[in-house]
């Protein structure tokens, strides 16, 4: 269980690292974008990352997948640590 935990917590904080890299590589590229705001804006900033990687390289790049793939793991195994608690 410990494992699950600590699982968890490592795919947010991975996913959080690749949303401040995302946001920086935006504001290397020109667009404008808040920090204070990354929170909520995330999905936004998201969405133009890989709109101007794909435009680029005609692949999504990197940190797109950096970001949705462990925030999916985190919910899977919160789920499951929730099933499991509430049996």
């Amino acid at each position: 269980m410990g494992i699950l935990i600590a699982l968890g917590f490592a795919c947010v904080v991975w996913a959080v690292v690749a949303a401040v890299l995302i946001a920086h590589d935006l504001h290397r590229r020109g667009v404008s974008v808040s920090f204070v705001w990354l929170r909520l804006m995330i999905l936004r900033y998201l969405h133009e990352y890989a709109a101007a990687t794909r435009a680029e390289t005609g692949r999504v790049g990197p940190l797109f997948y950096h970001y949705v793939v462990p925030l999916n793991v985190a919910l899977v195994v919160f789920v499951v640590l929730a099933v499991w608690f509430w049996t």
